[in-house]
């Protein structure tokens, strides 16, 4: 495989919504994704959230659009049982943080495949997880 990260549900979806604060942030990391030649990692987990957000504020069209380009170019995830429980000692550990499941979930792939996380949420530096920048 490639060099990769593996991205979180902010940057995905900040890539297409002109009106998040982030949008131009994940355009230019996009692009220098692509210059890199980076392979970007997608759990389905992160899939599933990052349409339905999309779904939600843009429409169907927008989304099944989405859903037919990330399915081009990004490589799609399946985490395990293994990966599930690892990332719920994860949540354990940070009892005291608001971290979703979702966000220990991607920690706990990441860290497994080696590669550091696109995200925009502190969470990440919380838990410690190689952040790509």
């Amino acid at each position: 495989m490639r060099l990769a990260v593996f991205a979180d549900t902010g940057p995905l979806f900040a890539a297409i919504d002109r009106s998040d604060q982030y949008h131009q942030r994940a355009q230019s990391e996009l692009a220098k994704i692509a210059k890199d030649q980076l392979d970007i990692l997608i759990a389905f987990p992160t899939l599933f959230e990052a349409h339905a957000l999309i779904l939600r504020r843009f429409g169907t069209r927008v989304s099944h659009h989405w859903l037919t380009d990330i399915r081009k170019g990004f490589t799609l995830v399946a985490p395990t049982l293994e990966d599930y429980r690892e990332a719920h000692e994860k949540l354990l550990k940070y009892d005291d943080q608001a971290i979703t499941l979702f966000d220990a979930l991607i920690a706990v792939l990441a860290s497994r495949a080696g590669v550091a996380v696109w995200t925009y949420d502190h969470h990440f530096d919380v838990m410690q997880s190689r952040v790509w920048r």
